[in-house]
């Protein structure tokens, strides 16, 4: 058995903090007590000191892209070392099965995982992830970007009555071998081109299994009510339980409908028809700069975009386009880049680039595009501030970093991803303190209200009999490092981490010793 010692206990329930001790023997939670009681152990037993720190359980990743770096790099280093033991991966409509037909990974997937991808169905997948044994509890959703260029392809139009068959019959098996709900990305290739009816029919299907629903919506910007409200019939036409993804009102002109969406999320909760939302801690969002292109040159994914930057009649009226865009340039950074010739402009603006260049945006950002096969990453600085603090305001948003696990090492360290992969947990936690939050209060919107929005059993929780998922952590030094220029920094002030029993993380050193499991409902 493994003893934590002397610790500030937090148990996720929003309950107030005790020093105390907690057993833990195998994967469970054996025992808690105050320490003016004394656990029983045996001269066998493993002793943790924690004077004083906080003793919470493991943090819960609500909305997460880790599903192919689990097998890449088990370890989870960005995500262990801010505290997450659970994540909630296969979000935005893209998971990493069922793949089939032409259905394609996101373009960094892919090319890191390369020969290592050998898994068609939901059930091979969870074959290799096994194998991998990685270091955190993986929650697997389905996504409909994934089944529909399984089925549909790329092709931009409606789905035909057979094909609609076929991703329910292909949802239904991916439910039964594991899938915890179905999550749509509906701004990204291919699920902009269905119809509201098409994802409610799918929605049935997972209803049907007891399934939940999470959303990237339809929009997110000019038309962000009027996607509330397709959410809204979808739970009406189908009784799913339903998240709303990383919550925000993107594009400066559309800052002043956050008062109204949020009364309209507000109003459908109180109605039983919405669970809540998620929201990482930053203004910047994270994603791959094609979406920039026209509609039209989007249309048919990677291998077509390329094509059409390789036509030099179909790159020019891109590029026109583009610049006759009213994006403000200075609000869009270049992340992570693929070619030699393009890693100087990682952590810059597309502003500040062409401050030193002749050249168009179009022209850069067709440029970048082309050299990289159209797997460059980008952050949209289009948010509040104000905003944020809004949302974080309601104890209804839960931390979801949005982000694939990352390590400052090896393929993934190649990379410069968003600073929300390493820093969402400790972000999260600054900014709700802020607010006036109690600890109590932000651990539990970290821990326990995710497990039970989720229905994920025996976690989020320190009681007996519980699964032993646990974070040891100094609340003085939990702090984030990561930055948009410099971010491979861990966050600090996390001293311990147990999974199931496990320790994979103690004292800045990752022990190999990894018990994440795939959970299911």
């Amino acid at each position: 058995m493994i003893l934590f010692k002397g610790g500030t206990i937090i148990d996720g329930t929003g309950k107030p903090a005790f020093v105390g001790d907690v057993l833990v023997d195998g994967d469970k939670i054996k025992d808690i007590c105050p320490s003016s009681l004394h656990l029983g152990t045996t001269p066998d037993d493993e002793i943790v000191d924690a004077t004083g720190a906080i003793v919470s359980p493991g943090f819960i990743d609500a909305h997460t892209h880790s599903d192919a770096y689990l097998v890449i790099e088990p370890d989870a280093p960005s995500k262990i070392t801010q505290g997450i033991t659970t994540e909630l991966n296969g979000q935005c409509g893209g998971s990493i099965a069922p793949r089939y037909g032409e259905a394609r990974l996101s373009s960094d997937w892919a090319a890191i995982l390369g020969p290592r991808l050998t898994w068609r169905s939901l059930a091979e997948y969870r074959e290799v992830l096994a194998a991998a044994k990685p270091a955190v509890n993986t929650v697997q959703f389905v996504g409909h970007n994934t089944l529909r260029s399984s089925v549909v392809g790329y092709a931009g139009r409606v789905a035909t009555s057979d094909e609609q068959k076929k991703m329910e019959r292909l949802l239904e098996q991916s439910l039964d071998e594991g899938g915890w709900g179905l999550t749509t990305g509906l701004v990204y290739q291919p699920g902009k081109y269905s119809t509201p009816e098409e994802v409610v029919s799918l929605a049935k299907v997972a209803a049907a299994k007891g399934g939940y629903y999470a959303t990237h919506m339809r929009s997110e910007g000019d038309r962000i009510l009027e996607a509330i409200d397709e959410v809204i019939e979808l739970v009406k036409a189908t009784g799913i339980k339903a998240e709303i993804s990383h919550l925000k009102t993107s594009g400066r002109k559309n800052w002043n409908k956050i008062d109204a969406v949020l009364a309209k999320i507000e109003d459908a909760m109180s109605q039983g028809l919405l669970l809540g939302s998620d929201r990482y801690p930053y203004c910047a969002a994270g994603t791959d700069l094609d979406i920039v292109l026209p509609d039209w040159a989007q249309e048919g994914a990677t291998l077509a975009e390329m094509e059409r930057l390789g036509d030099v009649g179909l790159r020019a009226r891109i590029i026109e386009e583009i610049n006759a865009s009213d994006r403000d340039w200075s609000e869009v950074m270049i992340g992570g880049t693929w070619a030699e010739v393009n890693k100087p402009f990682s952590g810059k603006t597309v502003a500040e680039i062409l401050q030193t260049s002749s050249t168009t945006p179009g022209e850069l950002i067709t440029t970048i595009l082309f050299a990289d096969g159209c797997k460059t990453g980008v952050f949209f600085f289009g948010m509040s501030e104000e905003n944020l603090a809004k949302i974080y305001s309601r104890p209804w948003i839960v931390p979801g970093s949005d982000a694939s696990l990352r390590a400052p090492w090896g393929p993934l360290g190649k990379d410069h991803p968003h600073p929300r992969a390493y820093a969402t947990m400790s972000e999260f936690y600054r900014r709700v303190r802020a607010l006036g939050f109690s600890r109590e209060e932000t651990i539990a919107r970290m821990t326990s209200v995710i497990a039970d929005r989720f229905g994920i059993k025996n976690r989020g929780r320190i009681e007996k009999g519980a699964y032993a998922d646990l974070v040891i952590w100094d609340e003085a030094e939990f702090k984030a490092k990561a930055t948009f220029v410099n971010p491979h920094q861990f966050s600090g002030g996390v001293k311990c981490v147990m999974v199931n029993g496990t320790i994979p993380y103690r004292d800045g050193k990752f022990t190999g010793n990894r018990a994440g499991r795939f959970l299911e409902r």
